[in-house]
């Protein structure tokens, strides 16, 4: 929509295992009174992405996809424009102030953790609650994790579906399975079948397992407590990502706290860091990209400003 916003014709590689939506947009694009060569949709594997930073008639990129290929190809992009949405591995932190919004918190940590089956860069993947309030969030979360419906995604009151694949269903389980070998604690879930990944809930995980430094991209979230909120919000920027981080807290004082000191893209107070809408400045730090998305922000991408200086005479 910027693109076509901006006047700007586009060609749209979708993901190699996910192009039948780009394809749908591309039939009902071609039903509107766009001009012919506006736009294209071209399926390719990752090998064909060369196209994109090489021919000459490209003026920007814009890439969403694994921190490698995205550093990748701005490598070979040259004088190019980039923007790049990469991976995360967003936190949430539960204050200690929160005892009597406990359920609300619950409801949507459970939500942030486990729509899409995880599958999602700005799904809560860690999750900090303050020690006074450890153990009752943590014994609500995991109920409220067991009730939620693993199945067929066409069933309405299927909660949690499958992985895109079973080799990434595989992956995640070997994370899980190495951080518990490790010592971690399965509070809830942790079922594979396939490509079918249990909603999972662990704590007690060490920080140099991939399961809490890496982007899960999959139905896991992981509970650590802390004492002090300084030392909440300086676990949540030991991390390679930086897109989006939620707060849950009453305190002005903390949640602008964590807006000077969060080393993200986007702090969202009192709700999970899943919160996006389109017309916000969408994007992060670290390996987490470069550049904003968003309307506006696309659109100004996608064009350059040009100044007129007329002299009164």
């Amino acid at each position: 929509a910027p693109a076509l916003a901006a006047g700007c014709p586009f060609v749209l590689k979708p993901a190699s295992r996910t192009p039948i939506g780009a394809l749908i947009i591309g039939e009902v694009l071609a039903e509107t009174d766009l001009p012919k060569g506006a736009f294209s949709v071209l399926p390719a594997h990752r090998d064909g992405a060369d196209l994109f930073t090489t021919d000459e008639r490209f003026r920007l990129l814009s890439f969403t996809g694994s921190p490698a290929v995205g550093w990748a190809l701005k490598e070979k992009a040259g004088k190019k424009k980039v923007v790049l949405e990469l991976g995360g591995n967003a936190a949430a932190i539960v204050d200690a102030d929160q005892r009597e919004q406990l359920d609300y918190v619950v409801e949507r940590l459970a939500f942030g953790a486990f729509y899409q089956s995880g599958q999602s860069c700005i799904g809560v993947q860690r999750i900090l609650v303050h020690a006074d309030l450890y153990d009752a969030l943590r014994d609500k979360l995991a109920a409220k994790t067991r009730a939620l419906k693993m199945g067929d995604p066409k069933d309405p009151s299927t909660f949690v579906g499958p992985m895109i694949s079973e080799s990434e269903s595989r992956r995640l389980s070997g994370w899980m399975d190495a951080a518990v070998a490790a010592g971690a604690k399965i509070v809830a879930g942790s079922k594979v079948d396939g490509a079918m990944f249990e909603a999972t809930l662990l704590e007690n995980v060490g920080r140099e397992q991939d399961l809490y430094r890496k982007e899960a991209f999959g139905p896991v979230a992981i509970l650590e407590k802390f004492d002090r909120f300084d030392d909440a919000l300086a676990r949540v920027n030991d991390s390679d990502f930086g897109l989006q981080a939620g707060v849950f807290t009453d305190s002005l004082a903390h949640a602008q706290r964590a807006w000077d000191e969060l080393e993200v893209g986007g702090v969202v107070i009192n709700d999970v860091p899943s919160f996006r809408v389109d017309n916000m400045p969408y994007g992060g730090v670290k390996d987490s990209g470069l550049g904003r998305e968003g309307i506006r922000y696309a659109i100004e991408d996608m064009t350059e400003p040009r100044l007129m200086v007329v002299r009164r005479r």
